[in-house]
């Protein structure tokens, strides 16, 4: 909203500052930092009153899980307020790809809110069944994927990018929507599988939110995509600022979320990000990408379809645990070190991902 202050300058004063788009991701970058500090104290203290008994924890999981008892769940309310109040803020509020962004951010944080109210309220871990959430989920990926096709230029709509092979599109026509609906709900999910230990989802989500945000950036300005070589997508620079809040926000929390946690971000943040990271790669035609820049997420969500399908083959499991973390976990390493460790390996697959700007 602070966008239209424009209107008050004259091409030289402080109010033409809100026409640049880095200056406004800054400033919604401190407003969802600032936030998440003012608010994280009192809304943990909330969720530990209405809680109890916090999130529960599984019976099968690593034995050091169990001293986490009693801790509040739903702390990702954090994130997402201050990433919807920051975003609304500074982002241009005509803008579409933001619009799409922020739907399917809220549709998955609120799936993710039932969940968490329905394993807290029983005190079990089951939550909404898998098939109503894999449903919603995929209802909500569909409208999004939708209305991208429809807010891309008629040259992009409905067309898959691929990285390095510049020029190269590949024409998907009415399968773009279901490409777009696995993408979004599969990112969801594999963050939602991520997150596991205290810290461990969260820094990967900024990492990969704060490097499809310069993808987004690069692709919505025509200077900086024809000297790369990439696709040109207008309109998609206004998703910096959505990154940034999202990052403020994480940091935020992570405050907090730090080990030991003293709140949980639970299915509430980690569909909502994870929706949202997909939703990104879509706008931005990077899905594939996206995969790279996430590939903690897809080795995340990959240890659980191998586990379960060879399980089933063989009455015998390929991990310790899974998803993957756990398995460290079972063999002994501690946790700071799988967290620490992993946070390594997401920033090392974001460069590698913001280096396909340059191969071509």
């Amino acid at each position: 909203m602070l966008y239209w202050l424009i209107k008050f300058s004259d091409g030289g004063d402080v109010f033409n500052l809100f026409r640049y788009i880095t200056f406004r991701a800054g400033g919604a970058f401190f407003t969802a930092l600032i936030f998440g500090f003012i608010f994280g104290r009192p809304l943990i203290n909330l969720l530990r009153r209405k809680q109890k008994k916090g999130q529960p924890i599984r019976d099968d999981g690593p034995q050091g899980h169990f001293s986490k008892a009693g801790t509040p769940t739903m702390g990702g309310l954090l994130i997402l307020s201050a990433l919807l109040f920051s975003t609304v803020l500074w982002a241009r509020t005509d803008n579409a790809y933001v619009w799409i962004v922020l739907f399917v951010t809220v549709c998955f944080g609120l799936i993710g809110f039932a969940d968490d109210y329905a394993k807290v309220s029983k005190n079990n871990t089951k939550g909404v069944s898998g098939k109503l959430r894999m449903g919603l989920g995929l209802l909500v990926a569909g409208f999004a994927g939708y209305a991208a096709t429809q807010v891309h230029s008629a040259e992009l709509s409905g067309q898959l990018a691929l990285p390095v092979f510049k020029d190269v599109l590949i024409n998907m026509g009415v399968f773009f929507v279901p490409f777009a609906m696995i993408v979004i709900v599969g990112a969801a999910n594999a963050v939602n599988l991520t997150d596991g230990l205290d810290g461990l989802a969260i820094m990967p989500v900024m990492i990969a939110a704060g490097t499809l945000g310069v993808i987004a950036y690069v692709v919505g300005n025509s200077n900086f995509s024809e000297y790369l070589d990439v696709h040109y997508v207008p309109g998609t620079g206004e998703i910096l600022i959505f990154t940034a809040a999202l990052i403020g926000g994480g940091l935020g929390f992570l405050w907090y979320n730090a080990p030991p946690a003293a709140v949980f971000m639970g299915d509430t943040g980690s569909l909502a990000l994870g929706g949202a990271l997909g939703a990104i790669a879509v706008a931005t035609k990077h899905e594939i990408v996206l995969a790279i820049v996430g590939g903690l997420f897809v080795v995340e969500a990959l240890s659980v379809i191998i586990q379960v399908l060879y399980f089933k083959r063989t009455g015998k499991r390929v991990f310790l645990m899974a998803p993957i973390h756990h398995h460290f976990e079972k063999k002994g390493w501690a946790e700071p070190q799988i967290v620490i460790r992993f946070w390594i390996i997401s920033l090392i697959l974001a460069l590698i991902g913001l280096a396909t700007l340059k191969l071509r």
